[in-house]
């Protein structure tokens, strides 16, 4: 018995070293033979890193990107970037074609009241009551026609200068009984003359006028020049002799 027993402990010795060769041999144990591990070792410690890899070769550039907000020296903020000097000038364009006209504007503000609202006013219009008025002095009017401002005196037959500046003078006389020559007078000095001559049994009309420069104090009338056989001047209640005058527009000086 003990024989026996021995040798079959040794060929089981012997089958377990030739098992431990195949496992050296192969590396691997085969997964199928349930004690493959049984005699293997620890695990052991990891090892250390190794050395870092070379560079490898450049890349190929990328898709351009969007452009940047403008930047400026020495700001890395744009919209707070100062304004750079003005450019010069640029040439002069060409004309452009008229625009349309705009809505009319508001209504100005009323000016200041001028220098002076004074309306210079000298004016008289006279007729005749009386027949054949003596020669060589003034012809009195006494009829008044209009004589607002009194620069007229009906007294004298004299028109007094009150405002200096332009004046216009006119008369129409009627003519009867004899011949007729009257003068205007300004200053004592005749200015003009006016002459019809009578036809029997007829009544005629005689008239002239003039514009004169006056100045203050001048004094205008009519008379009948010469002797007494040229004052035929007429008037009665369907007959008028009248004079005028008015002032055309004053000295501003």
């Amino acid at each position: 018995m003990r024989g026996s027993a021995g040798i079959l402990f040794c060929s089981l010795l012997l089958v377990a070293l030739h098992l431990t060769e195949l496992a050296a041999d192969e590396g691997q144990p085969d997964p199928k033979t349930p004690c493959a591990n049984w005699m293997g070792g620890a695990p052991g410690y990891p090892g250390h890193n190794g050395l870092p890899g070379r560079d490898g070769k450049d890349g190929k550039d990328g898709l351009k990107g969007e452009k940047g907000d403008q930047g400026c020296a020495n700001n890395s903020q744009p919209q707070f970037c100062p304004t750079g000097l003005e450019g010069p000038p640029g040439a002069r364009g060409e004309r452009g074609f008229p625009g349309t006209s705009g809505a009319p504007g508001l209504m100005g503000m009323k000016g200041e009241k001028g220098e002076s609202a004074y309306i210079y006013r000298s004016a008289f219009s006279v007729g005749l009551t009386e027949r054949s008025p003596h020669p060589n002095v003034p012809i009195r009017f006494t009829k008044i026609f209009y004589n607002e401002q009194n620069h007229y005196d009906a007294s004298t037959g004299k028109f007094l200068c009150s405002i200096p500046g332009t004046y216009f003078f006119a008369y129409h006389l009627t003519v009867y009984l004899t011949d007729v020559k009257v003068s205007l007078y300004k200053k004592d000095k005749a200015v003009i003359f006016t002459y019809d001559q009578f036809r029997e049994n007829n009544v005629d009309q005689a008239s002239g006028s003039v514009l004169l420069h006056l100045s203050t104090g001048d004094e205008v009338w009519l008379q009948v020049y010469g002797e007494g056989n040229n004052n035929g001047v007429y008037a009665d209640n369907v007959n008028d002799s009248t004079f005028m005058g008015f002032l055309l527009y004053p000295d501003m000086d």
